[in-house]
């Protein structure tokens, strides 16, 4: 009974890994009991297979979450909808919620008949198996057993912890609960006194700045969060892992940020190739829509570096939301990662981010100053031009307080604080970070970039 209401609470099961020789070498050690043995070789070629139950059950819960979905992101405009014809009455109201209860006890008899149909899949009862294994005990030869499946990444042990470091335990000046420290934007109005009176005028503007941010905002700045996108690309994702995992040796890995954001990585060591170059490790940081599945860690792959992927808070795998604060910390666990669990001193790591990615780069690289190099493609210097570019001229004063307080990328702010050698790419036709038109060179934000970088080294040691 303890096995089917673990195969009804349990994760979706997405793939079995196919072995490879690397971990036949390494399987040599440790024994484990029969019961929680990984897959015989000729089951891991493909795609986990569920039986017709879970197979009709899931997809009637998917279904059910993407129309959730789309309720949600409409609902202001239902709201409004449903009061003008006046359904927001409580006699219509009831009978409402009598409806919305029962579809929730059908969806539960669903996700019951779906367990079911788990447990009797020997595949997944072996699954659930080494999962609950790994919990109780996360020993080497569990977790390899655990790598050799993909599956809902909330389920997945933790693999490294923000305090983990024994040196941030005890130090003031490491993060708090709170978050890592962020460049802060300077007042608006530097003479003007902050008494009662000023915070109550400011006080309407600085709640549509919020709702703004965290409405729209933060979905046109990220819209690599929004769930029916994620959705679109889910099998594109798991292509992209298999790939990592299968063909390059990756190692996911699960770290929980300051925050409680758990991050989603992935590493591929090349440490043990003869190519000098995989002594380094290059980390990644993606775009607003990017993910390491398919983003740009094949760049640094295809030249024999070593290589750690990590998806935004709120991106596939990453919970949380991608907010500046929120994205820091997410940065700073993924370091601390590198050099604590992985070994690399900080001499030994190079920064590579994409377009938006730029903002932790240059976060780390400021917090880091030791790290050996930092790589920018199609980046920019600061937000609120890019952002005041898509918007009417009429909300000039709301996107910039908006962007301000809420979203503010100060990427060249942070990366003038980096004294070591910078790189940065710029694209000739580049749609993005143009102010103008994407063949208008002038207006590439990422010159805005170079010249503030300039201006403040005075010309020199810029690579």
């Amino acid at each position: 009974m303890a096995k089917l209401l673990s195969c009804v609470l349990g994760p979706r099961l997405y793939k079995i890994y196919r072995e490879r020789d690397s971990e036949r070498a390494r399987s040599g050690a440790p024994e484990t009991p029969a019961s929680v043995t990984a897959p015989a070789p000729s089951s891991w070629d493909t795609y986990y297979q569920p039986r017709a139950l879970e197979k009709h059950a899931d997809s009637i819960l998917a279904l059910a979450s993407v129309f959730w979905s789309i309720s949600y992101y409409s609902s202001p405009f239902a709201f409004f909808y449903l009061y003008r014809k006046g359904y927001l009455s409580l006699s219509k109201v009831v009978p409402f919620s009598h409806y919305a209860g029962t579809l929730l006890l059908l969806l539960a008899g669903v996700a019951c008949l779906r367990g079911v149909g788990r447990w009797t899949n020997p595949q997944y009862r072996q699954f659930i198996t080494i999962l609950e294994a790994t919990h109780r005990n996360q020993s080497a030869e569990n977790k390899r057993q655990l790598a050799s499946y993909n599956f809902d990444f909330r389920s997945w042990p933790v693999d490294f912890h923000w305090e983990e470091p024994s040196s941030r335990k005890e130090s003031r000046g490491g993060p708090s609960r709170r978050g890592v420290a962020l460049l802060r934007p300077e007042p608006l109005h530097r003479g003007t006194a902050d008494t009662l009176l000023n915070r109550a005028k400011k006080l309407p503007c600085q709640i549509t700045s919020y709702l703004v941010a965290h409405t729209l905002g933060r979905r046109m700045l990220y819209p690599g969060s929004v769930y029916l996108l994620q959705k679109a690309l889910m099998p594109v994702l798991l292509q992209g892992q298999a790939r990592l995992v299968e063909e390059c040796d990756g190692r996911r890995a699960k770290l929980l940020a300051c925050d409680g954001n758990e991050i989603d990585t992935m590493f591929v060591d090349r440490r043990g190739t003869a190519e000098p170059q995989g002594q380094k490790l290059v980390i990644c940081c993606e775009g607003n829509a990017g993910f390491y599945e398919v983003g740009c860690v094949s760049t640094p792959l295809e030249a024999g570096y070593s290589v750690l992927g990590w998806n935004h808070p709120g991106f596939a795998g990453s919970t949380g939301v991608p907010f500046p604060q929120n994205e820091a910390n997410a940065m700073d666990v993924v370091v601390q990662f590198a050099v604590h669990r992985l070994g690399f001193q900080p001499q030994d790591i190079i920064l590579y981010a994409w377009s938006i990615g730029g903002f932790t780069a240059t976060w780390a690289a400021m917090s880091y100053p030791d790290i050996s190099a930092v790589i920018l493609d199609a980046s920019f210097d600061d937000l609120v031009p890019l952002a005041l570019k898509v918007m009417p001229d009429s909300c000039r004063g709301l996107v910039t307080r908006t962007v301000r307080q809420h979203l503010n990328l100060n990427n060249a702010e942070q990366l003038c604080r980096y004294q070591g050698p910078v790189l940065l790419i710029r694209r000739t036709k580049d749609e993005i970070i143009t102010t103008t038109a994407p063949e208008d060179i002038m207006s590439n934000r990422g010159n805005d970039l170079l010249l503030k970088l300039l201006q403040h080294r005075g010309g020199h040691e810029c690579t």
